[in-house]
């Protein structure tokens, strides 16, 4: 029902920054939860943060906390992940999901639609 695109991604340096965005597509969003989830290599996908349609409630992940800041526009059916002070342990596909009830959880199986991911790459 909804599409998701995100775009964004790239090699950087460790201690640089990247700024994700992940745009919807094919209906409204209206009380959306959207967040990030990531799957480094040899490791299961992980909660990256999420954030509920008023902006409200937002959740991030320890690893993190104090690095990354989540948030949405609305009016452009979009949400954005800035990045910043990156890590080598960062590296890893984003992906960007919506949850349709509203509720913001960091469970991988509450989430209905998923993007298909973009590369990130942090050198170190």
């Amino acid at each position: 029902q909804v599409q998701l695109a995100e775009s964004g991604g790239g090699l950087v340096q460790a201690g640089g920054s990247l700024r994700l965005s992940c745009a919807a597509s094919g209906g409204t969003l209206d009380t959306y939860t959207m967040a990030w989830f990531r799957r480094a290599p040899e490791k299961e996908r992980e909660f990256v943060a999420a954030i509920s349609w008023s902006g409200g409630s937002i959740r991030y992940a320890d690893s993190v906390k104090g690095r990354f800041t989540i948030s949405r526009e609305n009016a452009k059916n979009t949400v954005y992940l800035q990045m910043n002070s990156l890590k080598s342990e960062d590296t890893a596909v984003y992906y960007c999901a919506v949850r349709f009830l509203g509720a913001v959880v960091v469970d991988t199986d509450e989430y209905d639609n998923w993007g298909q991911g973009t590369q990130v790459t942090v050198s170190s």
